[in-house]
């Protein structure tokens, strides 16, 4: 783990670990999609840490459209279908409802801040750290840290982290 948060520590502070950018020509509004995987690493609520690889998989599978108002503000939308995994079932366990805010800064860097609306029964808002690593003339590749936090549904208030990666296009 240690590892990875050196990495991650160092693509948001140096600026050489993305290529440079060329001034923006973009004409705004502007739409982008994007599919991504997610996985959530440990969720945290009154009962203890649950750690997703302890007793069961769960891996989500996030896709998009983005429509971009300027160099600094956008709207997104994702749905994402979660697949879990138990010994002996695989499933579809639930679909997240994710609308959202996207602020936007420079160095490729972005804060999304998102309502969330599960089928399970769960609500409430994920905020989202987004480094945009690797860009080429079509599409950008990116990683996330979401900070999920949810209610609802009979179970406690809890708030998680994860990992996302994806491509922007």
């Amino acid at each position: 783990m240690r590892p990875f948060l050196i990495c991650l520590i160092s693509c948001f502070l140096f600026e050489h670990c993305i290529l440079a950018q060329a001034p923006s020509t973009t004409t705004y509004p502007k739409a982008t999609g994007y599919i991504s995987v997610v996985h959530s690493i440990v969720t945290l609520d009154k009962n203890g840490s649950s750690f997703n690889f302890a007793d069961a998989y769960t891996v989500g599978f996030p896709f998009g459209v983005n429509i971009l108002k300027s160099d600094r503000i956008g709207y997104s939308m994702e749905v994402t279908p979660f697949i879990k995994s138990t010994p002996g079932l695989t499933r579809t366990s639930n679909v997240l409802f994710h609308p959202g805010i996207i602020f936007r800064y420079p160095h490729a860097f972005n804060l999304v801040t998102r309502l969330a609306f599960e089928t399970s029964g769960r609500f409430g808002g994920t905020v989202v750290f987004n480094k945009v690593f690797y860009r080429t003339a079509m599409n950008s590749y990116w990683f996330s840290v979401p900070l999920p936090l949810r209610f609802g549904n009979g179970a406690p208030a809890s708030i998680g982290i994860g990992i996302q990666l994806g491509i922007t296009f």
